[in-house]
């Protein structure tokens, strides 16, 4: 099968009905985004299950306590 380019219509699979379309729920809920270090990353999930809570509470949770250190020692 071969697709012109020239063809403005898209095939009826990618035809969006966008009166059934929803508002997008995570808009505004990513503030950043961190890569970590594997060896990292494996240590706070191993951390944040011993706890029992989720790897984001775990990770603010200790950069508010080294800011707090960072902030003591000024």
């Amino acid at each position: 099968m071969s697709i012109d380019p020239e063809a403005e219509d898209l095939l009826p699979e990618y035809d969006f009905d966008y009166e059934k379309s929803k508002h997008n729920r995570f808009v505004g809920q990513v503030k950043a985004t961190v890569t970590l270090d594997d060896e990292v990353f494996a240590y706070l999930r191993a951390r944040a299950n011993e706890k029992g809570c989720k790897l984001s509470d775990l990770v603010n949770d200790l950069l508010k306590r080294e800011i707090d250190i960072v902030e003591a020692v000024k």
